[in-house]
């Protein structure tokens, strides 16, 4: 059995005490859907196929050629100067150093550019955990696409916990190189805080959604036996692999690797105008990588909060790969504009102006449970929300790893 069609015929008025005959009729039809695909007949593909679908997929992919030709202009005229300036001659030196006293912008700070960023621990972390997420939704997404993740009950969820506990390696590795290579030294705390900030996080809006849902007996409470489960799994398998990845990554990847000597007395930073300031430039970094992804968001919020079956994963995977393009591309344009600006203090600036985007996804959600939902009362609301801000800060967090980590690597090559 693959499907049942329930139709009712002949409705009788109810009246206490009054005996009724209850009849029914069974029609078998048969089908050639295999027993393996009746999980298709819950699939809308006239939503999710839809033309508009694959046109903002191809609006994204036209807003990557776009801005991949800006960042290249951008490092190729800014650059190209320079390096011909710095090859000239030994015999040229007195024009070579009237054009360094002549120097502005960005060129003035090479020597600042590699200061250990405030707060090393957390932005580690946070660097670390952005790499592991990477790879997680990366594996869970060919996993839904290869196993149809979406026939079992809360199969994605599972199969997400389980592999989040399985490549806590790469946090730690990723997080200890980081914060050796800075200079840091309390190398325990700063594992202790990779492997605790984002499940602990998770936990603390989890918790107080579990104990609402407790309050009015509902059946979205997590059982406590789950629970249980879930915390092993962190103690057991998470923490001990973030621990040997801490490990490795300060002996594989903690040397050093700045291409200049930092300057023992640091720079003061001018004072420039409002629309280059790092909050400025922050806040605007989102925009355009929310504008990437804003129709799949509606079809991710339509599939959770409207109870449709999200299956066209093979979208997700290319919006996934463009957003990660498009937030690189603006984190160089808007790093760019910071440094030419004389401020070097680049490194969180450049987190956050890709995190952003998980603040504009979070204010689309209100807009979305406003316009688009029904959804009233303080329990509906107070899960919406919750479960919207779990995903807005594993966004953020994921955005802004990937162009905190190529604004590194460009600094260490350019």
């Amino acid at each position: 059995i693959i499907h049942v069609n329930l139709t009712q015929e002949s409705p009788k008025l109810l009246d206490a005490g009054k005996k009724l005959d209850m009849t029914y009729s069974v029609k078998w039809v048969p089908t050639d859907v295999s027993f393996a695909r009746r999980f298709e007949v819950y699939l809308d593909y006239p939503f999710f196929e839809h033309q508009i679908h694959w046109f903002s997929i191809f609006n994204s992919f036209m807003m990557v050629i776009f801005l991949t030709g800006l960042v290249s202009m951008i490092l190729m005229r800014t650059l190209r100067n320079d390096y011909a300036k710095y090859a000239r001659d030994d015999d040229d030196l007195e024009s070579l150093e009237r054009d360094v006293n002549e120097e502005s912008g960005w060129k003035l700070v090479h020597g600042d550019v590699f200061r250990p960023p405030r707060s090393l621990t957390l932005l580690s972390a946070l660097v670390g955990i952005g790499t592991q997420l990477a790879a997680l939704i990366l594996l869970v997404i060919v996993l839904a696409i290869v196993g149809m993740l979406y026939v079992g009950r809360g199969a994605i969820i599972t199969t997400f916990i389980v592999c989040y506990a399985l490549t806590s390696f790469i946090s730690g590795y990723v997080s200890a190189g980081l914060y050796s290579r800075n200079g840091g030294k309390n190398w325990i705390k700063a594992m202790i805080l990779t492997a605790s900030l984002f499940p602990f996080l998770h936990f603390a809006i989890g918790f107080a959604l579990n104990t609402i849902a407790i309050f009015y007996g509902s059946l979205a409470a997590i059982p406590f036996g789950t629970m249980v489960v879930m915390f092993v799994l962190w103690a057991f398998i998470s923490f001990p692999l973030v621990l040997l990845g801490t490990v490795v990554g300060r002996n594989w990847s903690g040397a050093p690797n700045n291409p200049c000597r930092v300057k023992t007395i640091p720079r003061p930073i001018p004072e420039r105008k409002w629309y280059l300031t790092p909050s400025v430039i922050s806040l605007m970094g989102g925009l355009l990588p929310f504008g990437s992804i804003f129709i799949e968001m509606y079809f991710v919020f339509t599939s959770f909060w409207n109870y449709k079956v999200y299956y066209v994963y093979g979208f997700m995977l290319l919006v996934f790969v463009i957003l990660l393009i498009v937030t690189i591309c603006v984190t160089i344009v808007g790093t760019y504009f910071l440094l030419n600006a004389e401020n070097y203090h680049w490194q969180w600036t450049s987190f956050f102006s890709a995190a952003s985007t998980a603040l504009y996804v979070y204010l689309y959600s209100i807009y979305y449970y406003h316009v688009k939902t029904k959804m009233s009362g303080f329990f509906q609301t107070s899960f919406y929300f919750g479960y919207t801000l779990m995903f807005c800060l594993g966004l953020g967090i994921l955005c802004g790893k990937h162009s905190l980590a190529l604004m590194i690597a460009i600094h260490c090559n350019v």
